[in-house]
């Protein structure tokens, strides 16, 4: 998959991830709400259900060397069950971190 076809992909996702969350907030049937922003319901759901299913980890590089404390950063450290640490600093990319997060869940 190309690079401009996986930003697409993801910027589809991303905005459908909204409008599920907005219909959600917005007390309206899904109905009412697809009929009111002009988009079918077949497409809601499809998106929906699309959503739901957890996409496979296509790469994860894990660095199980002890690197250097991040100099004056701010970082959220997670201990895992087999006593690995997972530190995630400041800024870090959201997809990133969620990619990681659902390997190492699987």
């Amino acid at each position: 998959m190309t690079e401009a076809i996986a930003k697409r992909k993801t910027g589809a996702a991303d905005h459908w991830r909204e409008r599920i969350a907005e219909q959600q907030r917005s007390g309206s049937s899904i109905k009412q709400f697809c009929k009111d922003r002009g988009f079918s319901e077949y497409s809601f759901y499809a998106w929906r259900r699309r959503l739901r299913k957890p996409e496979p980890v296509q790469f994860a590089l894990v660095d199980r060397r002890p690197g250097p404390e991040p100099a004056g950063e701010a970082c959220l450290e997670l201990i895992l069950a087999g006593g690995e640490r997972l530190r995630i600093a400041a800024g870090a990319d959201a997809v990133t971190v969620r990619t990681v997060l659902e390997a190492l869940r699987a």
